[in-house]
């Protein structure tokens, strides 16, 4: 039972894929699949995250081909999470599609491949295996392009483009790592890994393995300097699916971040260290500098996702337990927020027949439960107490100054300063000031309201009761600290002799 909880999220996204596409000519059946499916995938991640909670770490291997061989399934507390936040995520998304999704993007495919998005964002949070971890890159990279390509506008096409030219530049510097570390390894699976690679002597391909895994996974997560494809891309696409992307995408290249480099190579060796700071301080400033002099509120939002990322890089450049505990919680509680902010986008949208906050106006009038809405996600993504961005945020900054590293602290502080400044600058244009030109803003269905609200709920709980949260994340935080568990979850109990905590 346990392994089938293990493969659910996998395969019930898989199967509704199939489905979906074989209903082409029956969008409404094609709808019901999709929003059973991910009611069910959801209750199955939940199961997942429940098997997990006590510390237990579930694998699975496939074919009869025992680690370090087989293909592999591994699921703990961090990976578990991320799989149910990435399910409700989804769900949330098809509701919204209710009100948002027309024929046309039926027609071109949606159903069928967001369905196949979840299949790789859920089997790369599952994988046990750094070149499965790749193919399921590959998969998401598939379903991506045709989800940014639904329209096919000549915005859409150009966004691809660019998305598409620096995603394979990043697989092949994936592939290549992999290469590398196999070479020198002679394994891939992460647990043998998590043993081998103490055991190894130190070598140029080593080295240059952990730089290659270190752009590959910094091109998808969209850290400076290679974030530039994001804002470029993100704002083409319908706004249910700018919304999943802003979401997962790039948390799917951050976990990818912390679990290569918490499982296998070794932070604080005196030069990763630095590089993580570096990246973490240019991609919280870059991003939020980027954002302040947007005006179309999906770029504003886009930059923000990079502003964001950089706080998740604490974790990372300061390395200690504390520290990647904040992240964690970081990870799950912008993963709401930003999502919630994207729909929000597309509701403005709805309201004022714009982006553009200089052709919108009067919402506070007009939808003052949109405002209010609004609010929510807003000052938490800004970091206002006591919603769930305080918290994150307090964290991450309290780990910065215990870490000694109290200008990464101060750089974060006066990037949730700037980021007020974008909020309130939505706020001002689209809900505040009046409309331009008479504009009578129109009515935002229930179907777009009711997943907004629905996370909206979910940030006040996490802001009004963080203990439970922050309780998860320290052990989260535990399990990648040290490897110990992770690798017994796979090999005799005499192979964990080799790990280094």
């Amino acid at each position: 039972m346990a392994d089938m909880v293990l493969l659910w999220p996998v395969i019930l996204p898989l199967a509704g894929a199939a489905l979906a596409a074989a209903l082409y000519a029956q969008p409404q059946l094609q709808r019901a699949v999709a929003l059973l499916v991910m009611t069910l995938t959801l209750g199955s991640s939940l199961l997942l995250l429940q098997s997990v909670m006590g510390g237990e770490i579930l694998t699975k291997t496939f074919g009869n081909w025992m680690p370090p061989f087989g293909i592999v399934f591994v699921a703990d507390r961090f990976s578990a999470a991320m799989v149910v936040i990435s399910s409700l995520l989804a769900l949330c998304a098809l509701i919204f599609a209710v009100a948002d999704l027309r024929q046309r993007q039926v027609r071109s495919g949606f159903y069928p491949l967001f369905l196949g998005l979840m299949i790789g964002v859920n089997g790369a949070f599952l994988t046990g295996d750094i070149f499965n971890l790749y193919v399921w890159f590959e998969v998401m990279l598939i379903a991506t392009l045709g989800l940014i390509t639904l329209d096919r506008t000549r915005a859409q096409i150009d966004g691809a483009i660019k998305y598409a030219i620096l995603n394979l530049f990043s697989t092949i510097l994936f592939l290549m790592a992999v290469g590398l570390l196999y070479g020198a390894t002679g394994t891939l699976n992460m647990a043998d890994l998590a043993i081998v690679l103490p055991e190894t002597e130190s070598s140029a391909a080593l080295t240059l393995s952990a730089m290659m895994f270190l752009l590959a996974f910094g091109i998808k997560a969209g850290f400076f300097p290679m974030f530039f494809w994001l804002p470029a891309s993100y704002h083409t696409a319908s706004i249910i699916v700018s919304a999943v992307f802003a979401g997962l995408l790039t948390k799917v290249g951050v976990y990818a971040l912390f679990r290569v480099f918490t499982l296998l190579f070794e932070i604080d060796n005196g030069t990763l260290k630095p590089m993580f700071g570096l990246f973490a301080a240019g991609t919280m400033l870059f991003g939020v500098f980027g954002a302040a002099i947007q005006w179309d509120v999906r770029r504003i939002l886009s930059f923000h996702i990079i502003s964001q990322i950089g706080y998740i890089m604490l974790g990372l450049a300061i390395a200690t337990p504390l520290a990647l505990a904040g992240a964690v919680f970081y990870i799950i509680h912008h993963i709401v927020v930003k999502a919630n902010l994207f729909f929000i986008a597309g509701a403005i949208h709805r309201a004022t027949g714009s982006f553009d906050l200089r052709k919108s106006g009067g919402l506070m009038k007009a939808s003052p439960m949109l405002a209010v809405l609004f609010a929510i996600p807003a000052l938490s993504l800004a970091g206002i107490p006591p919603l769930s961005g305080f918290w994150a945020k307090l964290m991450v900054v309290d780990a910065s100054f215990q870490g000694d590293a109290a200008w990464l602290a101060a750089v974060a502080l006066f990037v949730g300063l700037l980021t007020i400044f974008s909020m309130s600058k939505i706020w001002m244009e689209a809900f505040w000031k009046d409309p331009p030109n008479k504009l009578k803003a129109r009515p935002v269905p229930m179907a777009m309201l009711a997943p907004i609200g629905a996370l909206c709920i979910i940030t006040l709980a996490i802001g009004f009761n963080p203990e439970p949260l922050v309780a998860f994340s320290n052990l989260a935080a535990t399990t990648m600290s040290d490897p110990t568990e992770f690798v017994r979850a796979f090999l005799d109990e005499t192979a964990t002799a080799g790990v280094t905590p």
